[in-house]
């Protein structure tokens, strides 16, 4: 498995979605489907995807 980084390819806005797929080895498509349908319903992602882009490391 890889660590839990921001990549620098396949990134849309800030590479969240695209690092959590690398890090437990799935499509990415699947990732932000869910993302968005949490933020659609629950509103809460938001918060948590700012909070993870601030976080998280770029990958170097």
């Amino acid at each position: 498995m890889h660590r839990l980084v921001r990549p620098l390819k396949g990134r849309m806005i800030a590479g969240v979605c695209q690092g959590i797929a690398d890090r437990f080895g799935c499509s990415v498509v699947p990732v932000r489907v869910l993302w968005i349908g949490s933020t659609v319903f629950f509103g809460v992602s938001i918060l948590m995807y700012l909070l993870l882009w601030i976080l998280l490391p770029d990958e170097r």
